[in-house]
């Protein structure tokens, strides 16, 4: 199942690595970055619960949720972490639905990947590089160690804006009047504190980079990718490179940066190690997952003619056609790819998708049901499979229905679906009680406070007093984001 959730806003992190031209856009953009992450320092900006941390970080950014791509990522990302002695830390890797190249780190807890760097690597390697870059960022601490700098540089800027308002005023005391350019006393202190704090994220970033081919080497892995992706971003910023100030970039400059990189991971001595063809397909695999989900039809043709019968291409045409309500055309080629690959979970998981989506829930359950079975994680696809069960008005499935997705829930309690989906499930059962909770929590996922106050308030009084219900429900109802603090 994929699922995407479409947002308007999306942040631009401090810690990144990304691809394309730098102009002055995207330095606009990572200069508001920097001050956002000033005014966080300082306390101008709201401190969240861990939970509420989390989810905020997240409902700015538009998701996709697909069990077979976040199950492909943690098998890259699993030797990588454990290199770095961050197996044990649960750290995830979200994708965003961006057609970008791009990667960054908000947390210790999570890796951010853009769509786009997964349908733009053409091997394994090349997405394990940048993932383990990203790791460097988190095994090096660097995000806390922003914090500090960004607190230090905070106040260094105050401190400056009052030594140049005092001088302003002295001036105009002595002379009657503001001569020259007042504004200079104010703003080069400023800037050359923002030089310095830039010049530091560069500094983090050619760390990660050598602590990022240090874990390559030792999980025996090429370094290689991690090179090539660099080397493409230094070939891209060459037309550009004349217009801008590396002294004002978070990033090194790109040919800086390749030959540093060059000098470590061409020591590394998996240089030469290639991926191998069942990670290759893989990988092609969800690539083509990717581009039929998110290309229109036409273009999808252009990338996966008809003459091109591998798995990724059949996949992708059949994920095309089923999204373009193609249904007949789209059943017979999922069909072919199950017979090819009887024991694939996620070409059955697209089959239920698609006849769930189509009206057919009944016939959905059975692919369901089995795609779980086979699956290493199946968390999303309990939630598809308890949506059928629920979409199929059989009294006789609704418990089925609980069941699946409260295993969902058990796995990963930030899936707002699931909840929707559950409220829905006790309806149909006359528990008010739970339909209303499970509704409430769900909309506290999603971010819609008020609406989730309001069914938190409307579960607790169907709820005994102190029962676990009731508790739930009073936690949600009760519950208010700090306040903003007033800058002084």
């Amino acid at each position: 199942m994929m699922a995407n959730t479409f947002r308007h806003t999306v942040p631009t992190p401090p810690s990144s690595v990304s691809g394309g031209r730098e102009g002055r856009g995207s330095r606009a953009r990572r200069s508001i970055a920097v001050v956002t992450a000033i005014a966080v320092a300082a306390g101008n900006l709201p401190t969240l619960p861990a939970h509420a941390q989390e989810k905020d970080a997240t409902q700015a950014l538009p998701l996709i949720r697909d069990a077979e791509i976040e199950q492909l990522l943690r098998d890259y990302t699993h030797p990588i972490l454990r290199a770095a002695g961050l197996g044990q830390r649960n750290i995830r890797v979200v994708i965003i639905n961006d057609r970008s190249f791009n990667a960054f780190v908000i947390d210790a807890k999570r890796i951010f990947v853009n769509a786009g760097a997964l349908m733009d690597a053409e091997t394994p390697n090349q997405i394990v590089g940048v993932l383990a870059h990203e790791t460097g960022h988190i095994a090096g601490g660097h995000l806390s160690k922003l914090r500090g700098e960004l607190a230090n540089a905070q106040t260094a800027a105050i401190l400056a804006m009052l030594l140049g308002l005092g001088a302003v005023a002295a001036s105009a005391t002595s002379r009657g009047s503001v001569g020259g350019n007042p504004m200079a006393a104010i703003l080069g202190p400023q800037t050359a504190i923002m030089r310095s704090l830039l010049a530091y994220q560069r500094q983090q970033e050619e760390q990660a980079d050598r602590a990022g081919v240090n874990f390559l080497t030792q999980s025996g892995q090429s370094a290689k990718g991690m090179y090539d992706t660099f080397k493409r971003f230094a070939d891209q910023q060459l037309f550009a490179s004349r217009y801008i100030d590396p002294y004002v970039q978070s990033h090194p400059m790109a040919a800086e940066r390749i030959a540093a990189l060059a000098e470590v991971a061409r020591a590394n001595p998996f240089w030469d190690k290639k991926d191998s063809p069942e990670l290759q397909q893989h990988h092609d695999v969800v690539r083509a997952k990717l581009f039929g989900y998110l290309e229109p039809p036409d273009t999808l043709l252009r990338r996966y003619p008809p003459s091109n019968t591998s798995v990724a291409a059949r996949y992708a045409r059949a994920i095309s056609s089923y999204r373009h309500s193609d249904l007949r055309t789209a059943l017979g080629q999922i069909d072919s790819l199950i017979q090819a690959q009887p024991n694939n979970p996620y070409f059955l998981e697209l089959k239920g998708q698609a006849l769930v989506d189509s009206g057919r829930a009944d016939d959905a359950i059975a692919p369901l049901r089995h795609a779980i079975s086979l699956a290493p994680d199946p968390t999303l696809i309990h939630v598809l499979l308890g949506q059928a069960l629920i979409a199929a008005n059989k009294p006789a499935l609704i418990d089925e229905a609980i069941s699946n997705l409260r295993k969902a829930l058990a796995s990963d309690p930030e899936i707002a679906d699931a909840y929707e989906q559950l409220a829905m499930a006790y309806g149909r059962k006359g528990d008010l009680a739970d339909a209303d909770l499970a509704s409430a929590q769900a909309a506290f996922n999603r971010g819609n406070l008020p609406t989730a106050r309001q069914l938190a308030s409307r579960a607790k009084g169907r709820f005994p007093i102190g029962s676990p219900g009731w508790v739930k429900a009073d936690d949600i109802a009760s519950y208010k984001p700090p306040q903003r603090r007033q800058i002084p």
